[in-house]
């Protein structure tokens, strides 16, 4: 809870804050790692640094956090930072390193506001800050315990059993831990960290969904080579595992983390509608091979748009996942259809006709303005807001309650 001293202070002047927050982490990304080096090596994703999207991140769950203690003074929004907790258990984030981001991210506030960073300005602040990281801290010891690691030490060696194309864009890898003991367990939907080093000596992290059944000690991870767009440079861990990486090699994979899992006991009956475009299908297969292993007859309905039948990952297998569950079935959308699948539809994906269960809960992964688009149009079709879930793939752009 904030004190009623500081909320006000936050109040009034959240608005010059919130509106130079773009060059406060600007300075702040850029004084630490000047001053800090070793924490670009394994801990943040230079791709993310370089596209500004880590920046605008920060920028965004601060002033979220801020606004949620002011909206509601009595409740600390944990639920706000839950997906940010996953991600830094799953780079291996720890308690000390709040102290670092603090001293450089004040210092960028008072360089960049100057004369309006009075002391009691300074104090609200500092106080919203160690509400955020205090909850932050606390989730991610948790997350910690629950997944039976130390903190920050969520790593081990897997070796990769079978490299497998899928697409011409998209490799599966499977993966049996190196040591032969048993696996941490996994929930469907979840995502590992993978950490490479880099042909310059640096190593770099990426999160990739389980993209098979978490049951046993064999896990997947379906990769996406990444294309640099209008002059973003290509993905320098996605290419590394896609031109490198064969079976019998070694990655270093995280525990598995992330907050939008599939709960689904053997005798749930409560409709799922899984919603996705591109590599977003990945923890759907997931979570489809997870319903078909424990024999669920709950409604299942899967809708993936695509650019084509060859572009979609693990286009066969759930297909095949789907005629396997009682009472599930998937609708696809692809722009260049083919013959690989003539009951498609053509085009984006569009809701109109398609009969969603009632009370459904959704799954939503792919694109953000893809998730943007369907999000609405499921509210407008009745889904409350409260069963919608989704997964960003990268810095969470998107704060709750931000789309309609």
């Amino acid at each position: 809870m904030l004190s009623a001293e500081s909320a006000a202070v936050v109040r009034a002047t959240l608005p010059a804050v919130a509106g130079a927050l773009d060059e406060i982490t600007t300075r702040f990304y850029g004084a630490m790692f000047r001053d800090r080096p070793e924490l670009l090596d394994g801990m943040f994703n230079r791709g993310n640094q370089a596209s500004g999207a880590q920046r605008r991140a920060l920028a965004g769950s601060i002033a979220g956090f801020a606004t949620a203690l002011l909206d509601e003074p009595d409740i600390r929004p944990d639920a706000l930072l839950a997906r940010i907790a996953h991600r830094h258990a799953a780079v291996g984030v720890t308690e000390d390193q709040y102290t670092i981001v603090h001293k450089y991210l004040f210092g960028a506030i008072a360089e960049v506001l100057g004369d309006a960073v009075t002391p009691e300005v300074a104090a609200a602040w500092d106080e919203v800050y160690w509400l955020m990281a205090g909850a932050l801290i606390a989730q991610e010891a948790r997350l910690y315990q629950d997944a039976g690691v130390e903190a920050g030490r969520a790593w081990r060696q897997w070796t990769v059993v079978e490299r497998r194309p899928e697409t011409p864009d998209a490799v599966s890898f499977l993966l049996r831990p190196a040591d032969d003991e048993p696996s941490l367990p996994a929930r469907a939907g979840q995502y590992v960290s993978v950490r490479v080093r880099m042909p310059d000596g640096v190593h770099q992290l990426r999160q990739y969904s389980l993209s098979s059944a978490p049951g046993d000690d064999l896990r997947r991870i379906t990769v996406k080579r990444v294309t640099g767009e209008v002059g973003a440079p290509d993905g320098e861990v996605s290419n590394l595992l896609h031109e490198r990486v064969c079976a019998g090699d070694e990655l270093t994979l995280s525990a598995p983390f992330g907050d939008i899992a599939l709960d689904d006991p053997a005798d749930a009956t409560a409709p799922l509608v899984l919603v996705s475009a591109g590599i977003g299908c990945t923890p759907m297969a997931g979570m489809l091979a997870h319903l078909t292993a424990i024999g669920s007859t709950r409604p299942v309905l899967v809708l993936h748009a695509d650019r084509s039948p060859a572009e979609h990952a693990l286009r066969a297998e759930t297909r095949e996942l789907v005629e396997q569950l009682p009472q599930a079935r998937a609708v696809f959308w692809y722009q260049q259809p083919g013959l690989q699948e003539p009951d498609a539809q053509a085009g984006l994906m569009d809701l109109d006709g398609i009969e969603l269960p009632e009370e459904a809960t959704v799954y939503l992964c792919g694109p953000l303005p893809f998730m943007r688009n369907v999000r609405g149009r499921l509210l407008t079709a009745g889904i409350p807001a409260r069963n919608i879930r989704y997964e960003v793939f990268g810095p969470d752009l998107w704060l709750p309650g931000t789309a309609a």
